[in-house]
Protein backbone atom coordinates (compact mmCIF):
# COMPACT_ATOMS: atom_id res chain seq x y z
CA UNK A 1 0.00 0.00 0.00
CA UNK A 2 2.32 2.61 0.53
CA UNK A 3 3.93 2.12 -2.79
CA UNK A 4 0.72 3.14 -4.52
CA UNK A 5 0.47 5.95 -1.52
CA UNK A 6 3.53 7.86 -2.34
CA UNK A 7 3.35 7.06 -6.31
CA UNK A 8 -0.07 8.73 -6.37
CA UNK A 9 1.29 11.45 -3.75
CA UNK A 10 4.69 11.75 -5.92
CA UNK A 11 1.52 11.98 -9.11
CA UNK A 12 -0.01 14.65 -7.63
CA UNK A 13 2.77 16.70 -6.67
CA UNK A 14 4.50 16.53 -9.88
CA UNK A 15 1.50 17.70 -12.33
CA UNK A 16 -0.54 20.49 -11.48
CA UNK A 17 -3.47 18.90 -10.18
CA UNK A 18 -2.69 19.14 -6.30
CA UNK A 19 -1.38 23.03 -6.58
CA UNK A 20 -4.52 23.72 -8.92
CA UNK A 21 -7.03 21.64 -6.73
CA UNK A 22 -5.24 23.87 -3.07
CA UNK A 23 -5.87 27.03 -5.39
CA UNK A 24 -9.15 26.77 -6.48
CA UNK A 25 -10.37 25.67 -2.93
CA UNK A 26 -8.92 28.63 -1.50
CA UNK A 27 -9.63 31.30 -3.61
CA UNK A 28 -13.61 30.34 -3.93
CA UNK A 29 -13.78 29.65 0.07
CA UNK A 30 -11.94 33.31 0.51
CA UNK A 31 -14.32 34.81 -2.18
CA UNK A 32 -17.31 33.49 -0.27
CA UNK A 33 -16.43 33.79 3.48
CA UNK A 34 -14.99 37.48 2.67
CA UNK A 35 -15.73 38.73 -0.63
CA UNK A 36 -19.25 38.45 -2.05
CA UNK A 37 -21.53 41.02 -0.23
CA UNK A 38 -24.48 37.86 0.05
CA UNK A 39 -21.90 35.63 2.21
CA UNK A 40 -18.86 37.95 3.19
CA UNK A 41 -18.64 37.79 7.30
CA UNK A 42 -17.33 41.60 7.01
CA UNK A 43 -20.83 42.89 5.40
CA UNK A 44 -23.00 40.04 7.96
CA UNK A 45 -21.46 41.90 10.68
CA UNK A 46 -20.88 38.91 13.34
CA UNK A 47 -17.70 37.28 13.40
CA UNK A 48 -19.38 33.99 12.23
CA UNK A 49 -18.22 30.89 10.67
CA UNK A 50 -21.12 29.02 9.59
CA UNK A 51 -21.17 30.52 6.07
CA UNK A 52 -17.25 28.87 5.23
CA UNK A 53 -19.01 25.39 6.67
CA UNK A 54 -22.21 25.86 4.58
CA UNK A 55 -20.29 25.92 1.69
CA UNK A 56 -17.49 24.02 1.57
CA UNK A 57 -19.78 20.86 1.19
CA UNK A 58 -20.62 21.47 -2.15
CA UNK A 59 -17.47 22.86 -3.14
CA UNK A 60 -16.20 19.05 -1.71
CA UNK A 61 -19.27 17.42 -4.18
CA UNK A 62 -17.40 19.38 -7.36
CA UNK A 63 -13.48 19.37 -6.40
CA UNK A 64 -13.24 16.23 -4.76
CA UNK A 65 -14.39 14.14 -8.13
CA UNK A 66 -11.69 16.00 -10.19
CA UNK A 67 -9.29 14.79 -7.75
CA UNK A 68 -10.56 11.15 -7.82
CA UNK A 69 -11.47 11.03 -11.87
CA UNK A 70 -8.08 9.81 -12.40
CA UNK A 71 -7.14 7.21 -10.12
CA UNK A 72 -8.05 4.25 -11.95
CA UNK A 73 -9.50 5.99 -15.14
CA UNK A 74 -6.37 7.01 -16.13
CA UNK A 75 -4.94 3.39 -15.18
CA UNK A 76 -7.09 1.80 -18.26
CA UNK A 77 -7.07 4.42 -20.61
CA UNK A 78 -2.82 4.02 -20.28
CA UNK A 79 -2.92 0.49 -19.67
CA UNK A 80 -0.76 0.42 -16.41
CA UNK A 81 -3.40 -1.23 -14.99
CA UNK A 82 -2.28 -4.42 -16.10
CA UNK A 83 1.08 -3.76 -14.50
CA UNK A 84 -0.40 -3.12 -10.92
CA UNK A 85 -2.07 -6.26 -11.42
CA UNK A 86 1.55 -8.00 -12.33
CA UNK A 87 3.15 -6.67 -9.21
CA UNK A 88 2.82 -8.55 -5.16
CA UNK A 89 0.13 -6.30 -4.25
CA UNK A 90 -3.24 -6.99 -2.89
CA UNK A 91 -6.58 -5.04 -4.36
CA UNK A 92 -7.08 -3.68 -0.68
CA UNK A 93 -3.30 -2.12 -1.26
CA UNK A 94 -4.04 -0.41 -4.54
CA UNK A 95 -7.15 0.76 -3.63
CA UNK A 96 -6.53 2.35 -0.20
CA UNK A 97 -3.05 3.74 -1.62
CA UNK A 98 -5.14 5.30 -4.36
CA UNK A 99 -7.80 6.48 -1.23
CA UNK A 100 -5.34 7.72 0.76
CA UNK A 101 -3.41 9.64 -1.08
CA UNK A 102 -6.39 11.46 -2.78
CA UNK A 103 -7.90 11.89 0.67
CA UNK A 104 -4.44 13.50 1.71
CA UNK A 105 -4.88 15.79 -1.02
CA UNK A 106 -7.87 17.10 0.50
CA UNK A 107 -7.39 17.43 4.05
CA UNK A 108 -4.06 19.50 3.25
CA UNK A 109 -6.24 21.81 1.37
CA UNK A 110 -8.07 22.62 4.50
CA UNK A 111 -5.52 23.09 6.89
CA UNK A 112 -5.09 26.67 5.32
CA UNK A 113 -8.21 27.28 6.62
CA UNK A 114 -7.32 27.45 9.91
CA UNK A 115 -6.02 30.92 9.37
CA UNK A 116 -9.51 32.40 8.11
CA UNK A 117 -10.92 31.05 11.66
CA UNK A 118 -7.64 33.00 13.50
CA UNK A 119 -9.31 36.18 11.42
CA UNK A 120 -12.85 35.81 12.45
CA UNK A 121 -11.98 35.15 15.96
CA UNK A 122 -9.99 38.37 15.90
CA UNK A 123 -12.46 40.00 14.60
CA UNK A 124 -15.23 39.02 17.44
CA UNK A 125 -16.33 41.44 20.27
CA UNK A 126 -14.54 40.23 22.25
CA UNK A 127 -11.73 38.87 20.32
CA UNK A 128 -11.71 35.32 20.51
CA UNK A 129 -15.45 34.88 20.77
CA UNK A 130 -15.80 31.83 19.01
CA UNK A 131 -17.78 29.00 19.57
CA UNK A 132 -14.67 26.23 19.07
CA UNK A 133 -16.75 22.97 19.43
CA UNK A 134 -18.80 24.39 17.19
CA UNK A 135 -15.94 24.88 14.75
CA UNK A 136 -13.85 21.24 15.82
CA UNK A 137 -17.14 19.31 15.14
CA UNK A 138 -17.64 20.89 11.59
CA UNK A 139 -13.59 20.40 10.71
CA UNK A 140 -14.53 16.87 11.67
CA UNK A 141 -17.49 16.58 9.64
CA UNK A 142 -15.47 17.93 6.88
CA UNK A 143 -12.78 15.13 7.07
CA UNK A 144 -15.69 12.47 7.18
CA UNK A 145 -17.80 14.14 4.32
CA UNK A 146 -14.37 13.75 2.27
CA UNK A 147 -13.74 10.46 3.12
CA UNK A 148 -16.90 9.49 1.73
CA UNK A 149 -16.35 11.73 -1.03
CA UNK A 150 -13.09 10.13 -1.80
CA UNK A 151 -14.64 6.87 -1.68
CA UNK A 152 -17.61 7.41 -4.17
CA UNK A 153 -15.08 9.38 -6.44
CA UNK A 154 -12.86 5.97 -6.20
CA UNK A 155 -15.55 3.65 -6.57
CA UNK A 156 -16.69 5.58 -9.89
CA UNK A 157 -13.22 5.68 -11.11
CA UNK A 158 -13.12 1.96 -11.54
CA UNK A 159 -16.29 1.35 -13.58
CA UNK A 160 -15.31 3.81 -16.42
CA UNK A 161 -11.76 4.99 -17.97
CA UNK A 162 -13.41 7.98 -19.33
CA UNK A 163 -12.60 10.57 -17.05
CA UNK A 164 -15.11 13.19 -17.58
CA UNK A 165 -17.85 10.45 -17.05
CA UNK A 166 -16.43 9.46 -14.00
CA UNK A 167 -16.09 13.29 -12.79
CA UNK A 168 -19.76 13.96 -13.66
CA UNK A 169 -21.18 10.47 -11.84
CA UNK A 170 -19.40 11.23 -9.41
CA UNK A 171 -20.31 14.64 -8.40
CA UNK A 172 -23.92 13.24 -8.88
CA UNK A 173 -23.68 10.96 -6.55
CA UNK A 174 -21.82 13.12 -4.14
CA UNK A 175 -24.63 15.71 -4.44
CA UNK A 176 -27.91 12.99 -4.10
CA UNK A 177 -25.97 11.16 -1.04
CA UNK A 178 -25.41 14.87 0.72
CA UNK A 179 -27.97 16.77 -0.27
CA UNK A 180 -31.36 14.49 -1.65
CA UNK A 181 -32.50 12.72 0.67
CA UNK A 182 -32.44 15.98 2.90
CA UNK A 183 -34.38 17.32 0.06
CA UNK A 184 -36.66 14.08 -0.47
CA UNK A 185 -37.70 14.47 3.69
CA UNK A 186 -39.60 17.62 2.71
CA UNK A 187 -42.04 15.70 0.27
CA UNK A 188 -42.80 13.18 3.27
CA UNK A 189 -45.68 14.66 5.36
CA UNK A 190 -44.85 11.76 8.37
CA UNK A 191 -42.55 13.51 10.38
CA UNK A 192 -41.01 10.51 11.88
CA UNK A 193 -40.38 9.12 8.46
CA UNK A 194 -39.20 12.34 6.83
CA UNK A 195 -36.39 12.55 10.00
CA UNK A 196 -35.80 8.32 8.91
CA UNK A 197 -35.50 9.99 5.22
CA UNK A 198 -33.21 12.96 6.28
CA UNK A 199 -31.03 10.71 8.74
CA UNK A 200 -30.39 8.33 5.57
CA UNK A 201 -28.29 11.69 4.23
CA UNK A 202 -24.93 12.65 4.60
CA UNK A 203 -26.39 16.58 5.54
CA UNK A 204 -28.08 15.49 8.86
CA UNK A 205 -25.32 13.71 10.32
CA UNK A 206 -22.85 16.40 9.33
CA UNK A 207 -25.19 19.15 10.65
CA UNK A 208 -25.14 17.52 13.28
CA UNK A 209 -21.44 17.48 14.34
CA UNK A 210 -21.30 20.83 12.92
CA UNK A 211 -23.16 21.51 16.73
CA UNK A 212 -20.03 20.46 18.57
CA UNK A 213 -21.55 17.30 20.21
CA UNK A 214 -19.53 14.72 18.49
CA UNK A 215 -22.03 11.66 18.56
CA UNK A 216 -21.13 8.22 18.26
CA UNK A 217 -23.89 7.74 15.43
CA UNK A 218 -23.12 10.09 13.43
CA UNK A 219 -19.49 9.37 13.07
CA UNK A 220 -20.48 5.32 12.49
CA UNK A 221 -22.82 6.04 9.57
CA UNK A 222 -20.22 8.14 7.74
CA UNK A 223 -17.72 5.93 8.29
CA UNK A 224 -19.95 3.20 7.55
CA UNK A 225 -20.70 4.38 3.94
CA UNK A 226 -16.92 5.34 3.24
CA UNK A 227 -16.70 1.31 4.03
CA UNK A 228 -19.33 0.71 1.74
CA UNK A 229 -18.22 2.93 -1.23
CA UNK A 230 -14.95 1.55 -0.26
CA UNK A 231 -16.30 -2.50 -0.64
CA UNK A 232 -17.89 -1.66 -3.83
CA UNK A 233 -14.52 -0.31 -5.20
CA UNK A 234 -12.89 -4.15 -4.05
CA UNK A 235 -15.90 -5.95 -5.49
CA UNK A 236 -15.81 -3.57 -8.74
CA UNK A 237 -12.06 -4.23 -9.59
CA UNK A 238 -11.74 -7.63 -8.49
CA UNK A 239 -14.72 -8.85 -11.29
CA UNK A 240 -12.63 -6.46 -13.73
CA UNK A 241 -9.88 -7.63 -13.84
CA UNK A 242 -7.97 -6.43 -17.10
Amino acid sequence: MKAIFFKEVNGFLNSLIAYLVISVFLCVTSLVVWFFPETSIIEYGYADASVFFQTVPFIFIFLIPAITMRSFSEERKSGTIELLFTKPLTDWDIIFGKYFAALLLVVIALVPTLIYMFSISRLGNPIGNLDISGITGSYIGLVFLAAVFTAIGIWVSVITKNQIVAFITAAFICFIIFQGFESASGLVSNGVAALWVKQLGLFYHYQSLGKGMIDTRDVVFLFSATGIFLFLTKITLAARKW
